[in-house]
Parts: C-alpha cells; structure tokens; sequence
C-alpha cells in the first residue's frame, strides 16, 4: 500500500515518529458502512409518502386522472403520483419496524464473528445483506419484497454497528482513538443527509439505485485495509500484526512499546475465557458493561425521535411555512456539522464533559419545549415566543451530536478488553435497537394519550437521571490505554 513519504507530513501528524495518514483512511474506509447504515434509516423518509395512499380521493380526482389517459382505478400516492402499488397502514409500519429486529438479530452473531474470523472479513461480509436490501428494494413489487429487504437492511445494519466502531477504535493510536471513534456516527449522519438530499426530489426506486453504490463501494475500499493488530496478536500472527501496525503508525514509528503493550492485553485476554459468566462476574467488565448499556439506554430515552418527529411543528410555531423537506435537511446538515465539531473537540475535552453537556443541554430543552407545547395546548398566545421551540431544537440537535449521538458507539469499543469485546458490543447493540423499536412504537401512543408537552417533559426526567448517571458511573477514557481503562473499572485509580 501506498507510504506518504514522512517529510510531507506535519508535527502535528507526526508526533513520536506516528504519522496519521493511514489511520485515518482505514477508520474512513470502515466507516462507509455507517453512511449504508445511514441511508437505510433515512430511506423511509422519501420513500414511505410515495408507498402510501392518498387520503380523501374524491371523485373529481377520478375524472381528472380520465382527462389525464388514466385509469381511475390507478393507484394514487399520499403525493398525488400514480404508483405500481401502495402501502396500507400495517404494511407501512412494519416497512420501518422490521428494521429494529433486523438489527438486533444480528449484532450477538456479527460479535461472535468478528471475534472468531476478525474484523476486517465480517465487516466485508456485511456487504452482503446490505446488497440484498437494494436488490430487493429495487425490484420489489408489493409489501412482501419491501419488508424482506429492509430485514435484510436491518440486519447489515446491526452487524455494521458492532463491527465498525470495534475496527476502527483497534487501529486507532490513544492519542487520536476519540476522534476517530466518532466517524461511526459522523458517517451515519453523512448518509442520512444524503439520503434526504437525493431523495426528496427522486423517484424511491431511483433513490434504492443510487444508494446501492455504496455497499459496492465499502468492498471496493475496505478490501485493501489491514486486519486490527489486536486481533492478530490474539490469532499467533505477530508478524501480521507488526506488518498491520507499521502500516497504520507509518515507516519511522517506534513500535516496540505499543506492541508489547497489546501483547500484553492479549496474553492477559488468553488466560481468561470470554464467555457472558465470565464477564458478569469480573468487576471491570461487568463495570463496562453497565456502563455501555446506560449509555445506549440514555441515548435513545434522550427524546431525540420525538423532537426529529415534531420538528416540522416546531419549524410552524415558529412561523415558518417552510418545506417539510427542507426542514429535514436543515437538521441533516446541522447533525453533520455538530457531529464533526465532536469529533474536533472529544480528545480534548474528554468524554464524560461532552455527555454530561447532552444532558443538562437537552433536558433543559426538552423542558421549555414541553412548557412551550402545553400553553398552546392551553390556548395561551404563545406567537410572540415563535422562535422559542425553533432554538431549542437547533439547541437540542447540536448538544445530542456532540455527545450522546457518537459517544456511546465510541465508548462501547474502548470499554471493554479484547476478550469480551465482540459478545458485549454484540450486548450493547441488540439493547439499542431494542430500545429503538420501543422508543418507535411507544412514542405515538404516548403522543396521543398524553399529549406531546408531556412526552417532552418524560424524557426530560431521563435526562435528569442521565446527569448522576454519567457523573459517577462513566470514566473518562480520553487517553488512557486498554489496560489502564480496565484498572478504572475494576476499582483501581
């Protein structure tokens, strides 16, 4: 593979012999499957109002669809455009939940592969669902080729959540692992822009094509990428594994330390066994595992659907009248910005600051919005306020992306020590996804029986729990190395 030669490169870059270069290409190169994952969550949103039926078809529509040469038994979307076949109620909702279970299928077993074969090949053999889900989703003729594919969608995408963030946080140096970390999140972010960009203005099956380069393009660059050190060392390829390492740290890096160091993590990692007893019964990993766990938990009982749901209602109580579509790239581009800005700021502000920002930011946000949302309800004028919710949104977006969005994926591969790293990633992605499905489905029952204003401020008291959550139970992990990560949560300072 291709070596910059080291006199083009910065101090910055270069730090202890260290160049970058090639970290950051194979921990972008893996992160092409978080833009898939992306895109897959954000296919719904373009694709579904095209699947579903127009409301309160009256009979002069029938006659202007004969003045038009067609048939008034010709299917009509929600968008007024003539369709091969729609979606009824039950067909639509299982379209989007089916992913969830998809996912959580996969991530126990995507673990265990990754743990077993390596990361590099499970991440290449996610390719193959991923590709699954675009040929069914392009050639598809009615519910049953759509629901199958995006199983198929959920489950490359579960497998990329574990194998990814694992990849990339094995090949990371210390000094850079939190900035590189959060390129999972940063790309899947990357991918649902994209996917609201191309898709607000095509056809859903022009959409499924274009967005079926990328699982081709995931082989196309991953396939030249190393093996983790890591995992090497743990298979008897030292060889491999210097050949691997010197590659990612560049020509004129002293290896010798940091080698023997993960040596040293792997020949402590042998002598134990890897098994889900095993690591509910050792301190440490039990210790990270509760920690990984929370942090999923508190992502998603974060309100972040709930205030994406209502964003085009807020965007109206502000007083604008602007495009739902439009509306949807706004938040898309200021995820993205936010998410970059964390990847900037998470090396140097640690890991628990940023999340303990999220929560006091988005719970104080999520508690205006509620008070906001109940004296509308009330009847109370609240025009002059308009802007209120409109910050608190744009507020809420960017405190969620700079910590709870890519810290908890970040975190779940610096947490745990190699032995346990595939079973508990695997562990802390099926509770995600599960809580996904859950958050999904109950939030418009909890909607309709409460009231928005109230499911505002439910997940505002999570976010109050979050609080003493990250301030005694997360350590910081910023710079510390897996053994002295392990040290903390087994008790030691």
């Amino acid at each position: 593979m291709d070596k910059p030669t080291t006199h083009m490169l910065s101090v910055d870059e270069r730090r202890g012999g260290t160049k970058r270069t090639n970290q950051y290409i194979a921990a972008t190169s893996a992160a092409i499957g978080a833009v898939i994952a992306g895109t897959i969550l954000a296919w719904t949103s373009p694709a579904l109002p095209q699947l579903e039926p127009k409301k309160n078809t009256t009979e002069s529509h029938a006659e202007n669809l004969l003045r038009a040469g067609l048939n008034a038994t010709t299917l009509i979307n929600s968008q007024g455009d003539p369709a091969a076949f729609l979606l009824d109620t039950a067909q639509s909702g299982l379209v989007s939940s089916i992913l969830a279970i998809g996912a959580a299928l996969a991530a126990l077993p995507v673990g265990i592969l990754a743990q077993r074969f390596g990361r590099r090949p499970t991440i290449l053999i996610l390719a193959i669902p991923f590709t699954i889900n675009w040929v069914l989703t392009i050639f598809a003729n009615g519910a049953g080729m759509l629901i199958a594919a995006r199983f198929f969608a959920g489950l490359g995408t579960g497998g990329i959540c574990v194998a990814a963030p694992m990849y990339i946080s094995e090949i990371a140096e210390t000094a850079i692992r939190g900035a590189l970390g959060a390129f999972f999140q940063l790309f899947l972010t990357v991918g649902i822009l994209f996917t609201f960009l191309v898709g607000g203005w095509t056809h859903w099956q022009t959409l499924s094509i274009i967005i079926a380069v990328f699982p081709i393009l995931l082989v196309a660059v991953f396939w030249w990428m190393p093996e983790t050190p890591q995992y090497l060392l743990g298979q008897n390829r030292r060889r491999d594994a210097e050949a691997a390492l010197r590659w990612l740290r560049g020509p004129d890096a002293d290896l010798s330390g940091e080698l023997e160091e993960m040596q040293k993590d792997i020949d402590t990692a042998s002598r134990q066994t890897g098994g889900f007893r095993t690591m509910v019964t050792n301190r440490a990993s039990l210790m990270a595992l509760i920690c990984s766990l929370g942090l999923m938990f508190f992502q998603q009982f974060s309100g972040i659907n709930a205030v994406i749901f209502y964003t085009v209602n807020i965007f109206q109580s502000a007083g604008s009248d602007i495009d739902p579509k439009i509306a949807t790239i706004i938040i898309g581009v200021v995820q993205v910005a936010a998410t970059v800005t964390s990847s900037m700021l998470v090396e140097k502000a640690g890991r628990r600051l940023l999340l303990l920002q999220s929560c006091v930011i988005m719970g104080i946000c999520l508690v205006v919005l509620g008070i906001y949302f109940k004296l509308q309800a009330a009847g109370t004028n609240v025009t002059s306020f308009g802007w209120l919710p409109l910050v608190c949104l744009i507020l809420f977006i960017v405190s969620f992306s700079l910590g709870f969005g890519p810290i908890p994926w970040m975190m779940m591969g610096e947490l745990f020590a190699v032995e346990f790293r595939g079973t508990a990633s695997g562990i802390a992605v099926i509770t995600n996804w599960l809580l996904v499905f859950i958050v999904t489905l109950c939030f418009p029952i909890m909607r309709a029986a409460i009231g928005i204003y109230s499911c505002f401020w439910f997940f505002a008291a999570f976010m109050a729990l979050c609080v003493a959550f990250v301030f005694f139970l997360i350590p910081e992990t910023k710079g510390k190395t897996v053994a002295q990560i392990q040290t903390i949560l087994g008790g030691g300072s």
